[in-house]
Formats: structure tokens, sequence, C-alpha cells
């Protein structure tokens, strides 16, 4: 089985292009950038060393990471976590809007340790919350 961890670029090998257009990307000389010899597009290599960026234009900046095997958007992140992420804010838009206001005022006729339960069983949900959006 494949893995699709997601590996350093060496700047000295020569990997497909992303572009899909069946060319290789060879190293260039003196830079720390790829250059496709079929479509002629420059690729950055990033900091990280994980991550090149097309040289086309500020405006239609594409990324792409590779897993030893094939190049994945650098930003596919987002969009394999989008739903699991709207759902984690649509539970903390009511947890704020309609469980705190009641544990509130249930709160107000209470001792302090019905106060450190609840404050705690929050910083519980939170730290699940950020977990699951940051999770990799």
């Amino acid at each position: 089985m494949r893995s699709h961890k997601i590996q350093k670029i060496d700047s000295s090998s020569e990997y497909p292009c992303p572009c899909r257009r069946k060319g290789n990307l060879k190293p260039i000389v003196l830079t720390e950038a790829l250059g496709c010899d079929r479509c002629q597009q420059i690729f950055e290599i990033k900091k990280d060393g994980q991550v090149i960026e097309q040289l086309a234009s500020m405006y239609q900046k594409k990324s792409w990471r590779w897993t030893g095997h094939r190049w994945k958007s650098a930003y596919d992140i987002w969009t394999q976590n989008y739903l699991t992420k709207i759902l984690i804010l649509s539970i903390s838009t009511f947890v704020a809007v309609v469980v705190l206001p009641i544990m509130l005022r249930w709160l107000s006729t209470q001792s302090i340790i019905s106060w450190a339960v609840s404050f705690l069983i929050l910083i519980i949900l939170l730290l699940m919350a950020l977990f699951v959006v940051y999770r990799h």
C-alpha cells in the first residue's frame, strides 16, 4: 500500500509535473526552484521544503505537496476538514447562545463547586474542539 505521508522535496531530484502535462520537474541550476521540461512552468520550493509553489502570477498561486508518488494540493487540508470545522463552529455557537445563558442562570443560585465543575466541563469541550479542528 502506498504511503500518503508528505515528504520533503529534494531540490536536486526530478519529479513529475503537477500541472498534469506529462512533463518532468528538473532542478534549475543555482536556484531553489524546479522547472518543467514540457509546460515551461517554474516552481519555487518553499522554506519548509515540503511545498512547491507555481510562479505564475500573484493572483493565481497554486501549491502542492509531494507524497512520494504524486503531488497533492497544499490546500486539501482545509477542504477535507471543511464539514468538521463547520460542525464545530455550529456547536460552539449553539453552546454560546443557548446553553451558556441557561447555565449562568442556574449557577447564580449554586455554590462555588458547581462553578468549578462547569468551568472544567467548558475547558474540556474547548480542548476537544481545538483537537478536532487542528488535528492532522
